[in-house]
């Protein structure tokens, strides 16, 4: 979209992401500064790589970085170690009128002790949001189910009478966390993982949506629109939702595991689900904003995005619509740390925003 577009919008819906002042209003001349100096470090893929490898081999060794990392990339980008620790976070989103979505940041577990202990963790934040009158709550399927079990349940493999018990109790952990999001009056986000296990979590995800979806939007599943095949994906989970009457709960992302498709792909000789250009996956985005948008009588999203000309997009979409700022059914979200140049602009004009705000061990 082009930029003088872009002005045209933001005049008419009164949202300039270019507002600095309103973007950082929160934050003092040093705390810029030092954001300014981390984010710099960032962009710079030699000193990225270096550093990253070098932090993962000083924590294997027990060498005291870890107090370093809390108080630069942790601090930026994560809430804290508990619940608790996020509180000052997310009372001072709250101050300007940004709601929170607690992120247990937990994924790949192996264990059954480890798949319990996420569940009860999810349960804790969905508790939290319940008190708090946070909108939502999130969890990875991978946080509580086997990656391997999930592949294979997705290949059509069959399962051993072991293998059969371990999909029931993640169906039954599933239906544990939407049923507490669904009586706390709350919706809850199913984060998207790799294509190789994607379809068996949206198996999962369209079931607990047809139970808990009756009256709205409360399980959520999300879209990763990189992928070629999801514009489809996304009109056949809404196609079911309509024949099913149910509400369809979208999260649309672009994505989030580029590199690891591709490289899959590659060493297995298949071609690979993502697009060949940025350009595409912008543009699939957008058209899935087009769908949601059109049919929101029966749909609820979230737009988890930083890109500036989507969000401009749906902005023009709902004035175009006549769907109000505060819409409960259209949400904006970001990660905590980055693009507070859209979170709080929109915030401001009084739309529907949260940041995910990561928490869990450093």
């Amino acid at each position: 979209m082009a930029s003088s577009e872009n002005q045209k919008i933001a005049e008419l819906t009164d949202v300039s992401f270019d507002n600095t002042a309103i973007a950082f209003s929160y934050q003092s001349d040093e705390e810029l500064q030092e954001k300014y100096w981390l984010f710099a470090a960032m962009n710079a893929p030699v000193l990225t790589k270096v550093g990253t490898n070098l932090v993962k081999l000083a924590l294997k060794l027990k060498l005291p970085v870890r107090g370093v990392v809390k108080k630069t990339i942790f601090k930026q980008f994560v809430g804290g170690e508990t619940i608790e620790d996020c509180m000052p976070v997310i009372e001072k989103l709250a101050e300007y009128h940004i709601k929170t979505i607690l992120d247990y940041s937990v994924e790949g577990e192996k264990t059954e002790e480890g798949f319990t202990q996420t569940t009860r963790e999810t349960l804790a934040t969905i508790e939290k949001a319940k008190s708090l009158g946070l909108p939502f709550a999130v969890f990875k399927v991978t946080g509580i189910a086997s990656a391997t079990l999930l592949e294979k349940v997705q290949s059509g493999e069959s399962l051993s009478s072991e293998e059969a018990k371990a999909v029931e109790r993640v169906q039954e952990r599933m239906d544990t966390l939407c049923e507490a999001a669904h009586d706390a009056g709350i919706g809850i986000f199913i984060d998207g993982e790799e294509s190789w296990m994607q379809d068996a979590i949206d198996d999962l995800a369209d079931a607990m949506m047809e139970k808990y979806n009756r009256e709205r939007a409360v399980v959520y599943n999300t879209y990763q629109m990189y992928r070629r095949d999801m514009l489809a994906n996304l009109k056949k989970a809404f196609q079911r939702a309509a024949t099913y009457q149910y509400y369809l709960g979208a999260k649309l992302v672009r994505g989030a595991y580029m590199e690891k498709e591709r490289r899959e792909a590659r060493q297995n000789k298949y071609e690979s689900p993502i697009n060949l250009t940025k350009q595409a996956s912008d543009d699939l985005y957008n058209e899935a904003l087009k769908f949601s948008v059109a049919h929101i009588v029966r749909m609820a999203i979230c737009a988890g995005t930083h890109n500036e000309d989507s969000s401009y997009l749906l902005l023009e979409l709902m004035q175009q619509n006549n769907l109000q700022p505060n819409d409960e059914r259209i949400w904006f979200a970001q990660l905590y740390g980055m693009s507070d140049n859209l979170s709080y602009n929109l915030a401001n004009a009084g739309y529907n925003v949260a940041k995910y705000v990561p928490y869990g061990p450093v």
